[in-house]
């Protein structure tokens, strides 16, 4: 994927591009209906699916708040680029930007400075000033931009439309099945290698510690997973929380939470690299141990519940898998 940083490095010379503009914090089933039309329509005119996307989320700068994010924006790129998107523009979001109205936010950023042959709205979807450019504000304007507007429906689970504010309920809670099913995908947090204390090589389970980019952290406990390396996926296991078997704080004191992530008969160097990591499903709660050896063993016991996940699974994948007949002579 192409990645544009800031309006200055708009390009023209992009082939029809089809564009969708928004934060897609999460790109949950909502986001992915309309980048899957931008991408269809894009096929159609043989143009670039585009998207713009934003920094930080304007909300936060707007009410001067910084929430975690589900999806940072390095997580969202893959995200999209998975999604069929060949381009993606990320702006910072400014006070100048802020009072940028819509009309105007229309023609210095979709059509001077993409040139764009369409565009693909939601039903929330909104941008400039006040969240005035609306789907209908967009229509109502766009013989005279020259543009092509196109509208998805709203996505529904449950009843329910699905939101951020609803994934992140959900993680919260632990919820990662109603996660998975309003995101199209299993939840996943995404950050990159950094160096910790070490011990986890000293009990025989070298874990990598993630720096996850001010991506929201699930609750403490231990949790199989699904790591994604580039084009390699590995089976894992996650452990979250404050380490209490080695760190003992005084009354008040907060600690860190740590994201430690565990490759599964996995043997290669990790620190520096970009890591995804797929919960699947939850083991148990953080605990402490009064013997390293006690937190050892429950180690290997974790070890063993995570090797059953996979080949549960896999037994599972080869039952689905459709038969293959020899073809007649």
């Amino acid at each position: 994927m192409l990645r544009l940083d800031g309006l200055q490095n708009l390009s023209a010379e992009l082939p029809a591009p089809v564009v969708a503009v928004g934060t897609f914090d999460g790109f949950h089933l909502g986001h992915r209906r309309v980048v899957d039309e931008v991408v269809a329509w894009a096929k159609e005119l043989r143009g670039t699916p585009l998207v713009v996307t934003f920094e930080q989320p304007p909300r936060a700068f707007l009410d001067d708040r910084h929430p975690l994010l589900i999806t940072s924006v390095p997580h969202r790129l893959r995200l999209l680029e998975r999604a069929g998107v060949a381009v993606c523009v990320v702006l910072e979001f400014t006070r100048e930007l802020a009072a940028t109205g819509a009309l105007e936010f229309a023609r210095t950023v979709l059509v001077d400075g993409l040139h764009a042959a369409g565009v693909v709205m939601g039903p929330g979807s909104a941008f400039g000033r006040n969240r005035e450019g609306t789907q209908t504000f967009l229509r109502t304007h766009a013989a005279g931009l020259r543009l092509e507007v196109r509208g998805v429906d709203e996505v529904h689970v449950d009843g329910q439309p699905v939101s951020s504010t609803r994934i992140r309920t959900a993680v919260a809670r632990g919820d990662f099945t109603l996660a998975a099913r309003l995101l199209g995908r299993p939840f996943s947090v995404f950050g990159t290698v950094v160096h910790g204390e070490g011990r986890g090589r000293g009990l025989g389970f070298p874990t990598a510690n993630l720096d996850l980019h001010h991506e929201i952290i699930p609750p403490d406990g231990v949790y199989v997973a699904r790591a994604v390396l580039d084009d390699l996926e590995q089976p894992a296991l996650v452990s979250i929380g404050s380490q209490p078997t080695f760190t003992h704080a005084r009354e008040g004191e907060a600690v860190p939470r740590v994201v430690e992530l565990y490759l599964i008969d996995f043997d290669g160097q990790l620190y520096g690299q970009d890591v995804e990591a797929q919960f699947l499903e939850r083991l148990r709660g953080q605990e402490r141990f009064d013997e390293v050896a006690a937190l050892v063993s429950r180690m290997e016991g974790d070890l063993a519940a995570a090797r059953r996940f996979f080949a549960t699974e896999r037994g599972r994948a080869r039952k689905n898998r459709p038969e293959t007949r020899p073809e007649s002579a």
